[in-house]
């Protein structure tokens, strides 16, 4: 029997491989240094805890509307009304099994096939095959010095693009788009008359920089923009799964209708917990913010004293580095760094940057600390081969 071509044709996640690798480890007692996936590592606040324990006791445990409970997604609009400038209320939202759903709602709601998507390159790794998924055509972008610049993405329009995808910060890079370049961008979908799909997961994880939503900058963008964000970055429960689309009430009834038939609703319980995060004072999430910057500048300044090429990322929780040695390709060398030294990190090829490994500091200090010690280790005996 012929399986599906399409779905053979995709890419397993080097992401979730690496990491379901570094748990096998783990599982045999093993330590592991796990710089694999965007997790944070500090624990669940009280408010979601408390709120997630009297959902269940009020046995809150049955199916909402697909699209989310109704106060969560007024809070949800208030939230990028007040603090994004994003002019949207309830009916410009749908609540998702995490932003990546979202993402991939987003792109069965809008794209015909042979459509083509604009990319910037370096990239996360599900963008291009969940484009390819949805019958669309990913077309990729060059970065300067990992930077979006709207000069290259003109270069790749073509009469079949429909979408330009912006990440901002940026997944595995860290890297924010300045201003005054989103702008340029927005000004180029209007001219394009192009959709744009902007990923925000990682908004309130930023640091000299400033976050802006280019749906916020008029009318005309936040008709053509499909924002995806969501709370398992920010507020560190990724395993509930809860992600968010806002956009044009006709796009968001697309996604909708998506979403009743296949996952229905995100779960009734993280939904209320999502709703206790929303009430969570900014002032402590900045002090999260401020950890992971204290945990950015210390695997920067080791990394820089390995004397390996960096670019310091301004936001997110990741660092791309380069491999210092030619003759090993990234998926090898993170293999062997996994095998060898129990780090686990991610190759560079899963963003379209061959030459270069991917690591997460959403992790402790100390594992931070030990776990570059292993990878200079391993650095000093691959080089000798």
């Amino acid at each position: 029997m012929i399986l599906s071509r399409k779905i053979a044709s995709i890419h397993e996640s080097a992401t979730i491989a690496i990491s379901t690798e570094a748990k096998k480890l783990k599982a045999q007692g093993i330590k592991v240094y796990d710089f694999s996936i965007g997790e944070p590592d500090f624990p669940l606040a009280e408010e979601m805890f408390s709120t997630g324990v009297k959902a269940l006791k009020e046995n809150f445990i049955k199916y909402t509307p697909a699209s989310g409970i109704s106060e969560l997604k007024i809070a949800i609009a208030k939230k990028l009304h007040d603090e994004n400038n994003i002019p949207c209320s309830e009916k410009n939202i749908t609540v998702t099994n995490g932003a990546k759903q979202a993402l991939y709602n987003a792109f069965l709601a809008i794209l015909n096939p042979g459509d083509e998507v604009i990319i910037p390159r370096p990239y996360w790794v599900s963008y291009l095959e969940q484009v390819k998924l949805c019958d669309g055509v990913p077309i990729i972008a060059e970065t300067d010095h990992f930077q979006i610049k709207a000069d290259f993405i003109a270069k790749k329009i073509t009469k079949k693009t429909k979408v330009i995808l912006i990440n901002s910060p940026c997944n595995p890079t860290g890297s924010v788009i300045e201003a005054e370049e989103l702008k340029k961008i927005a000004e180029l979908a209007v001219k394009k008359d192009l959709f744009i799909i902007s990923d925000e997961i990682y908004e309130k994880i930023i640091y000299e920089k400033k976050h802006l939503s280019i749906a916020s900058l008029n009318k005309e963008m936040f008709s053509r923009t499909i924002t995806i964000n969501g709370f398992s970055k920010t507020y560190g429960i990724t395993g509930l799964r809860v992600g968010y689309a806002c956009a044009d009430e006709n796009i968001i009834k697309l996604m909708n209708s998506i979403q009743g038939h296949t996952t229905s609703n995100a779960s009734s319980i993280a939904q209320k917990m999502a709703l206790a995060a929303l009430t969570i004072p900014e002032k402590r999430i900045q002090t999260w913010v401020q950890e992971f910057q204290e945990k950015r500048d210390l695997l920067c300044k080791k990394i820089k004293e390995m004397n390996l090429p960096l670019l310091t990322p301004s936001g997110a929780f990741y660092v791309l580095v380069k491999i210092p040695i030619k003759t090993i390709d990234s998926i090898s060398f993170c293999r062997q760094l996994l095998q060898e030294q129990h780090v686990a990190c991610v190759p560079g090829e899963a963003f379209g940057e061959e030459g270069s490994f991917r690591i997460s500091y959403a992790c402790s200090k100390k594992d931070i600390q030990e776990g570059l010690e292993k990878i200079q280790l391993f650095l000093k005996k691959i080089s000798k081969k």
